[in-house]
């Protein structure tokens, strides 16, 4: 999709605005829940995370694979975050995933936030 960094910074502009309203929810998949299990880490940090990102952190947008949904265009982002983990004395650089699906309705479901399985490129980096 041909997206600018304009549309990216009203995008995030959107998404900021409903997750500071309490708008939003990260799905419960088992992938987002792995990061709050494995590290020290909850969810005011990943909101802290989402509010911290910026149209360099853009990768893609496309469009919703899921049939009921053909019409909405989900974004996706990447992030570069220490974490320590859960179970040991260290840390360690995550890089994450994070998808988002904004609503006609000013809602906000994150559909994805966890560590990325391949790496990401970046539109405007």
């Amino acid at each position: 999709m041909n997206v600018t960094k304009s549309d990216v910074e009203q995008y995030l502009s959107d998404v900021f605005a409903a997750v500071n309203a309490g708008r939003y929810q990260i799905s419960p998949r088992q992938k987002n829940q792995d990061i709050y299990m494995d590290y020290v880490f909850t969810e005011e940090d990943a909101k802290k995370v989402i509010l911290s990102l910026t149209a360099y952190d853009f990768s893609d947008a496309v469009q919703n694979e899921h049939p009921q949904h053909p019409e909405e265009i989900l974004y996706i982002f990447g992030k570069d975050i220490n974490l320590m983990l859960r179970y040991g004395d260290s840390g360690e650089k995550v890089s994450l995933y994070i998808k988002f699906n904004k609503l006609t309705n000013q809602y906000v479901i994150v559909i994805s936030f966890h560590k990325q399985e391949y790496p990401l490129t970046y539109k405007f980096k």
